[in-house]
């Protein structure tokens, strides 16, 4: 699977995600995780020898492992997806933003406890999703580095796709849909061999 196929990495993603609820769980929770997690990159090194500036008075802003994060991110998803993928980048850039703010406000000791109750809410939420609805370990138990990179994305393409009908590129959701259906065949069918 090619790192910038948007086609395979969304077909990869969706067949761990085909039920609605599970779908709709992820759609409320990955945002969330990854906000909280740029909670806590706050508070870590700074990458440069003068990190923190003042932009329009908001001089909490530090370029630091948080800034990396929503940059690496925000490009890997406009070279994915032009149109997309540049919401999604102006969404990571509006976390960093974000979290940088609540996080310069609460301070670590308050701020580390906001992060863990939020990553256990939101965790649990995904695997209730995974457990009840969707009846299948998530995707992070096969590819760690793909789920973790293609969750924020994969979850705003299926908003865009559900309320706008949009898609990268014309008949891009009816091919997804003929893999994610295939490999959810395949599973089954594995699945069915192994209790045989």
């Amino acid at each position: 699977m090619g790192l910038f196929d948007l086609e395979e990495q969304f077909a990869f993603y969706g067949a761990y995600h085909s039920n609605p609820v599970n779908i709709v769980l992820h759609m409320i929770f990955v945002w969330p995780i990854a906000f909280t997690l740029m909670v806590l990159l706050y508070f870590t090194p700074p990458l440069f020898i003068h990190p923190q500036f003042d932009f329009w008075g908001l001089n909490f802003l530090i370029l630091n492992y948080g800034f990396l994060f929503a940059v690496i991110y925000g490009a890997y998803y406009v070279i994915l997806d032009k149109k997309a993928g540049s919401f999604a980048a102006f969404l990571c850039f509006s976390c960093w933003l974000g979290s940088s703010a609540l996080a310069h406000r609460l301070g670590f000791s308050s701020a580390w406890k906001v992060v863990l109750a939020s990553q256990i809410l939101c965790w649990t939420g995904q695997f209730i999703g995974h457990g009840v609805f969707e009846k299948r370990a998530p995707a992070l138990f096969d590819n760690l580095a793909q789920a973790f990179l293609m969750a924020p994305f994969f979850v705003l393409l299926e908003g865009l796709q559900s309320a706008f009908g949009y898609e990268p590129n014309p008949g891009f959701h009816a091919r997804v849909q003929a893999k994610v259906d295939a490999e959810i065949k395949a599973w089954k069918d594995s699945k069915l061999k192994k209790t045989s």
